[in-house]
């Protein structure tokens, strides 16, 4: 195989995946208008579907566009050797390899997030304002961007100077070095995640004194688990949706709230979700998925070392001198369709931890209450109750709304 053969492997490779990302969505979106099934007449009104109607249709024409403009740009970057203009560019400001793969990749990351938040822009302050999700002022958004940025920089650039760093140093061994680091800081960030990192975009408060702690913490007794962490985050400084998360283990597990969740539901809702996400720990779904992940990232790093090397990689893109992150761009698309298989499969884990972390919430406080949460949640987001099953294998990570509701029911 020579570099221009590779180079065309991975244009079709962008291609592709974006032909099937196309066909997906429209599978999906001639879906938006089926009839609603029984089971979930009352979740919304007439007003509210049309108001669901509109959402999805306006969202998947934002998304053909978003998306279209994305591939266009990928592609003109590709042919007109975007990456061996950047990698001339770069080598002129240093000498020093590990100087040269931090420019190389914050200018490219720089110029998508130039390009890109226009978008972004137009996704919250019009369509999610729109439709009376948005409660993200300007200021926020522009915080967001600065702070995202700062982080990345720090955390990033940190990750990735190490990672040029043992690839120049450890030859063949580099994927075990990257490994140990990439699981070290994995586990880091699972136990103090909401500690460390949260506090930066959002405030975070106990759940005070009261019925609501107490009914929690009642619950938490029947079921062995000490819970002691219950935190309430201002999710409504961004939107309006709600959500609810467990994060941690062994000491530093804790569940958050948002306070949009705990406007929108009663109590016993409350509780119910509660109940489902303390079902995901005590079915060690979060150890799975840590471990999993870890496995994975091993593999993927594996593979990694096994081509890095190959100054193919490099030529395909239009380089000349073969370098670490000219490898890693190549690498990445070569790589994708072994990613989405991977990411099918853990698909396919998360939404069979979904049914049983519903079954524990069921089996050890109410059913009921478990369906009105997901109906009002459901409601709230404007979700869409009637997705392709294409589109539900391919994407979601959680069942459908009626696939949720139909298991609970069950004896």
């Amino acid at each position: 195989m020579n570099s221009t053969t590779l180079f065309y492997i991975i244009i079709a490779i962008i291609i592709i995946n974006f032909i099937i990302d196309k066909i997906l969505d429209a599978l999906n979106a001639k879906r938006f208008n089926d009839t609603i099934p029984l089971e979930l007449n009352d979740v919304y009104d007439t007003t509210e579907y049309q108001k669901s109607q509109n959402y999805k249709k306006t969202n998947y024409k934002f998304g053909l566009l978003t998306s279209t403009f994305s591939i266009v740009l990928t592609l003109v970057f590709f042919f007109f050797d975007g990456f061996a203009y950047v990698d001339q560019l770069v080598r002129q400001l240093s000498s020093n390899y590990i100087i040269i793969t931090l420019l190389f990749f914050g200018i490219i990351m720089l110029g998508s997030d130039i390009l890109t938040t226009p978008f972004s822009y137009y996704k919250t302050f019009v369509i999610e304002e729109q439709f009376g999700f948005n409660k993200t002022t300007r200021k926020t958004f522009v915080f967001d961007k600065i702070k995202g940025l700062i982080m990345t920089v720090i955390i990033g650039g940190s990750i990735l100077a190490l990672l040029t760093y043992f690839y120049k140093i450890a030859g063949e061994k580099f994927w075990l070095y990257a490994w140990i680091l990439i699981t070290v800081f994995t586990v880091f960030m699972n136990l103090f995640y909401s500690r460390l990192i949260v506090p930066i975009f959002n405030k975070q408060k106990p759940l005070e004194e009261g019925s609501l702690r107490n009914s929690i913490s009642n619950y938490a007794k029947t079921v062995g688990f000490n819970l002691d962490k219950i935190f309430i985050i201002d999710g409504s400084k961004r939107s309006t949706k709600a959500n609810a998360y467990f994060s941690g283990f062994g000491s530093e597990k804790r569940v958050t709230l948002y306070d949009t969740l705990i406007n929108d539901l009663e109590e016993e809702e409350i509780v119910a979700v509660l109940a489902h996400e303390v079902g995901h720990y005590k079915r060690k779904h979060i150890i799975f998925n840590l471990i999993s992940s870890i496995l994975l990232t091993g593999f993927t790093l594996y593979i990694l070392s096994l081509l890095i090397n190959n100054p193919l990689l490099s030529e395909a893109l239009g380089v000349a001198t073969p370098s670490f992150h000219i490898g890693l761009i190549a690498f990445g698309i070569l790589y994708s369709p072994l990613s989405e298989i991977t990411g099918l499969i853990m698909n396919w884990f998360s939404r069979k931890f979904e049914y049983q972390a519903d079954d524990y919430a069921k089996t050890t406080y109410k059913a009921e209450p478990m369906i009105t949460s997901l109906k009002k949640l459901s409601k709230n987001s404007l979700s869409n109750l009637t997705p392709h099953p294409a589109y539900v294998f391919m994407h979601y990570s959680h069942p459908t709304l009626l696939d949720r509701i139909r298991n609970i029911k069950k004896q």
